[in-house]
């Protein structure tokens, strides 16, 4: 895709005015609209500046500096690369603070990163196709031989899911990601009931061998990351909402891990990353 049109494009879909993309970028609306048009080319500060102002994901920052004939400037560097050593270490401190409840890392389409021991009470009875890498968090939240059975408030949690992978979606356009929506939403089926109030946040009603269990979850991302692969992670936390829970996710920590063959063993232990 040209320069011209890639800006055109990503301006538009931010539903931004030329002249509010120009002020935003300390330019003039003349020049933005030559920049469209291709009757001017851009500098690479420039095009940074655009870019941020539109406030790309780096991977589509990068995109828009291919695009202008420009080298990538946000590396996109593997996880396990000794470079983000630091990286890793702080994911393994954040994961372990969280113990004892579930807390879970995804990259950009959902798929699995590295998870803490308490991710088992999630997986439970899970089909063993569904836990083979890569594991995709949205895909085992959604599927009817994954987490759907064992929610109690499905309809409610399903909509809550499929909401903010569309979110997503509209802010960064993805194939794999509208792929994955599309699916999903077939295991859920179209709605039948008009939408509720949802209140400020959806619980996760879970049954578990231990009981019911009321979760709310919680999303931290890498605000200040200049890595691609750093930005695009996301950990998930499954916070208990009452006493209850927070007593059953004690004592199932407690009480360690079930042996590898008995009933409710976690059949995604040991594995991590994809």
């Amino acid at each position: 895709m040209s320069f011209p049109q890639a800006l055109r494009e990503r301006r538009r879909h931010r539903r931004l005015s030329q002249l509010e993309l120009a002020i935003r970028a300390g330019t003039t609306q003349r020049h933005v609209s030559f920049l469209e048009s291709g009757r001017s080319e851009p500098g690479r500060a420039m095009v940074v500046r655009l870019a941020e102002s539109l406030e790309l994901p780096l991977r589509e920052r990068n995109d828009l500096l291919t695009s202008a004939g420009y080298a990538p400037v946000y590396p996109r560097t593997s996880l396990d690369d000794p470079a983000l050593a630091a990286v890793r270490t702080a994911i393994e401190h954040v994961l372990a603070a969280h113990m004892p409840y579930p807390a879970l890392v995804v990259d950009r389409h959902g798929d699995l990163v590295t998870a803490n021991d308490a991710f088992g009470v999630l997986t439970e009875g899970m089909a063993p196709e569904l836990l083979e890498p890569p594991v995709n968090a949205y895909r085992i939240a959604l599927h009817p031989d994954g987490l759907a059975p064992r929610v109690a408030n499905f309809a409610d949690w399903a909509r809550h899911v499929l909401d903010g992978l569309r979110n997503s979606l509209d802010r960064d356009p993805d194939e794999r990601l509208a792929a994955l929506h599309a699916e999903l939403s077939g295991y859920v089926g179209p709605r039948t009931d008009p939408p509720g109030v949802l209140g400020f946040a959806v619980p996760l009603q879970l049954r578990t061998a231990d009981g019911e269990m009321r979760l709310m979850t919680t999303m931290t991302t890498f605000a200040t990351a200049t890595d691609v692969t750093v930005a695009e992670l996301r950990l998930e936390a499954f916070l208990p909402v009452d006493e209850a829970t927070a007593a059953l996710l004690a004592k199932r920590a407690a009480a360690g891990p079930p042996a590898a063959d008995a009933p409710g063993a976690d059949p995604t232990a040991g594995v991590r990353g994809r």
